[in-house]
């Protein structure tokens, strides 16, 4: 899958602009950025759902705007699944039937009873969890090589947060899909993901392999005699301070910088395990209202 130089623009607000960056099967792809960044629309719009303002998206060179039998191969699980409530199970297992025509029934039946997932006359009767997990399953019966999921463990209990993303990895490894995630939570996009796009402003602010972007930055503890220099703090993004100690991030390659702060004779240099959420704050810009 391509997506190329697409940009949205909703009631003349824009909300994607010139995005750009292709997905492999078999992978797992993390996006996030902050409320409003613009991670549910481009999800929306790479599946079809939403009509791009300008640019393109195509699976093997083919267009799933000009060729809409292309959208086969994409399937999007939104957030909620309120719009099917009021349809039973069996109908909902129908419906996919007909719009995948590589839908495999019984590998869906195979799932439904691995997570003993009662079939029921109204799918609004599942709970939080079971709906998130008969979307999951759904998902990944239709036969679609791209899987848009927008957080899909939002709310749930850890039992069942373990069940899905149990699923996501081993279906990643059993076939060749990849799995779009977009979500607030760091945490599982860190275990997850192989490929992290941060979305700030409705335009990709960075793309990397996870395990770049910590070779790219450090986190460190400071502690200073006085107060760190004004200069010193323009060249790194402090995540916390407490006093004379400081928590930052900094560029790992920049000699310059590791040479500033060797000058100011801090009382205190060490370097702590760097999360992805870190690296949000340090590209982003703040740990607020992250989803």
């Amino acid at each position: 899958m391509k997506i190329s130089g697409l940009s949205k623009t909703i009631h003349g607000k824009h909300i994607l602009s010139d995005i750009n960056f292709s997905i492999e099967t078999g992978s797992i792809i993390g996006v996030t950025g902050r409320n409003g960044a613009g991670k549910t629309t481009l999800l929306r719009t790479m599946t079809g759902i939403l009509d791009p303002t300008k640019g393109d998206v195509t699976i093997d060179g083919y267009s799933i705007f000009k060729k809409p039998q292309t959208k086969e191969q994409v399937i999007f699980v939104p957030d909620s699944s309120e719009a099917f409530k009021n349809y039973s199970t069996k109908e909902i297992l129908t419906l996919y039937k007909n719009i995948y025509s590589k839908f495999d029934e019984e590998y869906f039946y195979g799932l439904m009873d691995r997570f003993s997932l009662p079939f029921v006359k109204k799918t609004g009767a599942y709970s939080k969890g079971m709906k998130a997990l008969f979307s999951l399953i759904i998902a990944f019966s239709t036969g679609a090589k791209y899987i848009l999921l927008d957080e899909p463990t939002d709310g749930l209990d850890v039992i069942v947060k373990k069940q899905v993303l149990q699923i996501l990895v081993e279906e990643v490894a059993a076939k060749d899909v990849s799995i779009i995630i977009s979500s607030h939570r760091l945490d599982e996009l860190e275990f997850m993901a192989n490929k992290i796009i941060m979305i700030k402003d409705g335009k990709v602010d960075s793309l990397y392999e996870i395990e770049e972007m910590k070779e790219m930055y450090k986190k460190v503890q400071l502690v200073f005699k006085e107060a760190m220099p004004q200069n010193l703090k323009k060249e790194v993004t402090i995540l916390d301070q407490t006093g004379r100690v400081y928590t930052v991030i900094m560029d790992r390659n920049d000699p310059k910088l590791q040479h500033m702060i060797e000058e100011t004779d801090p009382l205190l240099f060490e370097e702590l395990p760097l999360l992805l959420e870190d690296i949000f704050v340090a590209k982003l810009g703040g740990v607020s209202n992250v989803s």
